[in-house]
This record gives C-alpha cells, structure tokens and sequence, in this order.
C-alpha cells in the first residue's frame, strides 16, 4: 500500500516536468521576444525596451486597457453585490419558493454558451435602441459574471455555523448588526474570492465585448485581437507581458490578504 507520497510513484516527477515545461514554455518564449530590438519577432535582434515604451505611449491602447477596466470595476461591484444578496436569500432565506429553480436561474449565464447569451443581449439592446457602447458592455459584463461572484460566496456561506447568526440575535443584534459584525466578517474570504473571479472574467472576455464593440467601447482583449490580425510583432509580445505581470501581481496580492485574513 502507498503512504500517499507522490514520489513513490515512477515516472511522476518526470511527467510533472514536462506538463510545467508544456504549459509555461510558450510564456517564456512570449516574454523574451518582447525585448527583442527586430521588428521581425522570429529574429532576434539584441535586448531593448523599445516596445514597452511604445506600447505604454500607444493612445489606442490605452483607452483600451481604461474602457476594460472601468467596465471590469463597475461589473465586478454590481454582480458582486448581487451575488450576495441572492446566496444570502437561498441559502440563509426561510420559506423560499422554489429554490432549486431560483439557483438555476442565478447560474444561467454560467450554464448556456456564451455567444448565445452574447447574441440574445444583443438582440435586446438593439430592440430597446440603446446605442451607448460602454453602457451596453456594462450591462452585459455584470449580468455574466453574477454566477461566477455567486458560486465561491454561496460555498462560504455553506460552510458557516448558522448558530453564529442566531447567537448574535439571541444578544439583541439587529439583522443588519449581524450581518455586518457576523456574517459578512466570515465570509469576506469568499466575496472576495468571487469579486475577484468576476473582474478577472469581465476583463479577459472576448466574444460579449466584441459583439457589443460600438461608439468607440473598444477593451483590451478585442483591441489585442485587431493586432493579431495584423500579424505578431513584438509591441504585442510586450503587451502580453505586461498583461501577466499585472496579473501575477494581483493574484498575489489576493493570495497575501486571503492568508492574513
């Protein structure tokens, strides 16, 4: 019998190598050519910063990266609020009709394939005659990323001693008092988690934004992919890289204040 101990198992190490190698080669490849001083990515032409210079000053770009995050910000509060109040209504609501179906319908954007609900907003906004680019993927970014805020806050509040809530009401804490000096402390952990997986979500999507690309709303990802029907050049290898440093960061910073928490 195994102890458990992966090592024990033949070839393990080995596998796991080539599965790093697989997965983080591509990466290394992507972040060395963005020093390259070729324009031509395939030849390398000595080290320069030259394109995250030009990168940084390119003005279409960065209305990019502001009009991502805006609607990434504005996105990730709104689902996130909504998101909590409908785990705190199914999960923790007494009486609740039909439960079963009301999570169905929370998690419907997670379930369908994306294009169709990308298309199906579509379709609705141009029957309501709503033109306004960034008002339509602020719409479209928060309602597909309520499930994914809603899933890590629901599992949190599953996972908590309800006795806790009804101990504070046995001390004469209003529902509002226990849920802030209670509830909400101990779940923090995961509406963070889900705020969190929701702004990731909002800003890599590709298929809503890009259908809803219109009055100049142009994000990140649909900017990126212009560029990539141009052919590859190293502005856009540097562009990836500061992309994956930003992200790296911020996981990193998740990680830091989920484990002091």
């Amino acid at each position: 019998m195994s102890d458990g101990n992966v090592r024990r198992y033949p070839g393990f190490g080995l596998f796991s190598l080539l599965f790093f190698v697989y997965l983080y080669l591509p990466i290394a490849v992507v972040i060395f050519y963005s020093f390259n001083a070729n324009r031509i990515v395939a030849n390398w032409g000595g080290f320069s910063l030259h394109w995250y210079t030009t990168a940084l000053s390119n003005t279409a770009l960065m209305d990019a990266v502001k009009t991502s995050l805006l609607v990434a910000a504005i996105a990730t509060a709104v689902s996130t609020v909504v998101a909590l109040m409908a785990a705190l209504v199914l999960v923790r609501g007494k009486n609740v009709r039909f439960p079963r179906v009301s999570e169905t319908i929370v998690n419907l954007p997670l379930l369908l394939p994306e294009i169709v609900v990308a298309v199906a907003v579509l379709i609705l906004f141009s029957q309501l005659g709503l033109t306004n680019g960034l008002l339509k993927l602020t719409i479209a970014h928060t309602t597909f990323c309520i499930p994914f805020a809603f899933l890590p806050i629901r599992a949190r509040l599953q996972g908590m001693d309800a006795d806790l809530e009804e101990a504070a009401r046995d001390l004469y804490a209003s529902s509002w008092v226990a849920f802030r000096r209670v509830t909400l402390p101990l779940i923090l952990p995961g509406v963070f988690a889900g705020a969190m997986l929701a702004f990731v979500i909002s800003m890599d999507d590709f298929i809503t934004s890009s259908l809803l690309n219109s009055g100049g709303a142009t994000t990140l990802p649909v900017y990126i992919f212009s560029l990539i029907k141009q052919g590859v050049s190293p502005q856009l290898n540097a562009i990836s890289t500061l992309i994956m440093i930003v992200s790296v960061a911020l996981a990193t910073v998740a990680f830091l204040l989920q484990r002091r928490q």
